[in-house]
């Protein structure tokens, strides 16, 4: 056997070796998960994508060296959801028009290879899917200003089973989706909780036309500023109008700027309803190679 062939046989008996490593502290990290499903024993929903989402911050913080952070991320991805899969029963509804099927590779990216994944024709049938539990999370549009019927309007409710957002997709950037200009929020009846990194979303309905500019200044009473404003009118059904609002950082519905807004607003509101938020997704900067040895 030449030199070079006992080198090469060295580096891969090495990479066995770190392989096992890998393994074994892959076997003890699911034992440690088994600990939080015996605390979470008795949820109806387990999921907990600020977890997750904080969890990708602080991996693509301290990651360096050349595996690029993008495959990372991915790996983490097949990992978190393979946990959830033993710690309930997990599956997916996803929107899937004809001519569209860039959501559906959206879907598989965030929850990987093997989660059960049902198609819908419309966001309305993914939120009635998800409010009846036949599917744990579900796969929606990002909101559009032209839509003559925003799946968003089915979820401006407080009955405790109406799913809100949780997350906005893709949450690793660049990937090889079929059409990369889509996005999508994620749904699940379950409340916002804070990573930092925070959008909150608000519907707010009323009788008459307040106007965008309204919303926003009221924002502002509360301390918080606008992403976006869209509406839906409906001139046969009262409240005709419903604002759907996107706030920058973490609105708490039980804290002190959510009754702030609704002060700001004012009589002309019949009722503003919290819908959710997710934990901003990752940019380009956060999976850009770190050269740092």
């Amino acid at each position: 056997m030449t030199d070079k062939l006992k080198a090469l046989k060295a580096v891969r008996h090495e990479i066995d070796s770190i392989d096992d490593q890998i393994q074994d502290l892959l076997i003890q990290r699911t034992k440690v998960v088994e600990k939080v499903r015996e605390i979470k024993h008795g949820d109806d929903v387990k999921i907990r994508p600020d977890r997750e989402a904080e969890m990708m911050y602080r991996l693509t913080a301290r990651h360096h060296g050349n595996f690029p952070k993008r495959e990372m991320c991915r790996i983490w991805r097949e990992i978190i959801v393979a946990t959830l899969s033993f710690e309930g029963p997990f599956s997916i509804a996803v929107i899937d028009p004809e001519g569209m099927p860039g959501y559906w590779d959206i879907a598989r990216d965030q929850y990987g290879s093997f989660s059960k994944m049902s198609r819908h024709p419309t966001g309305r049938s993914v939120v009635e899917a998800v409010r009846k539990q036949d599917a744990v999370v579900g796969i929606v549009p990002l909101p559009r200003g032209d839509d003559p019927d925003p799946w968003w309007r089915y979820i401006v409710s407080t009955t405790p089973d109406t799913p809100k957002v949780i997350a906005r997709l893709p949450f690793v950037p660049d990937s090889n989706i079929r059409d990369n200009s889509l996005e999508a929020l994620v749904i699940c009846p379950i409340q916002q909780e804070r990573t930092g990194r925070d959008r909150s979303l608000l519907a707010v309905e009323a009788d008459e036309e307040i106007g965008a500019r309204r919303i926003e200044d009221a924002l502002n009473s509360a301390g918080v500023s606008a992403a976006f404003v869209q509406r839906w009118h409906d001139p046969q059904r009262p409240p005709g109008w419903t604002y759907l609002v996107e706030a920058f950082g973490f609105v708490d519905p039980a804290g002190k700027q959510f009754p702030r807004f609704i002060d700001s607003i004012g009589d002309s509101a019949q009722r503003i309803v919290h819908l959710g938020g997710y934990g901003t997704p990752l940019g380009k900067q956060d999976v850009a190679k770190d050269n740092k040895s």
